[in-house]
């Protein structure tokens, strides 16, 4: 029993060190919403952190739409960091705290 005890904790920490470096690999990539045909984009990192907004000139007459564009175009983008994670992760995003922010 104690010899299958070992392997199963030596699988765990090779699963956990994949998924750690699997996490860091996502944390590198971007992905970009848009909003109103492109007059606001948010571009998020894997952890889904903020990483720049572009706010197209014509977009800041009207302050209520602006906010609905940041609004709708952060959503999107986070979205995609969503299927990101799942696509590169798969199963293992639930495992041992999954991604921050996910």
């Amino acid at each position: 029993m104690f010899k299958d005890m070992g392997q199963m904790m030596r699988q765990a920490r090779e699963m956990q060190a994949k998924l750690q470096k699997l996490q860091e690999e996502l944390a590198r990539r971007e992905v970009q919403g848009m909003a109103g045909g492109g007059l606001v984009t948010v571009t998020l990192n894997g952890r889904a952190e903020v990483v720049r907004v572009h706010i197209d000139p014509s977009a800041t007459a009207d302050v209520e739409m602006l906010e609905d564009l940041l609004t709708a175009a952060f959503r999107d983008a986070h979205r995609q960091v969503q299927e990101l994670a799942q696509s590169e992760l798969g199963g293992l995003g639930g495992l041992l705290g999954g991604l921050p922010g996910v």
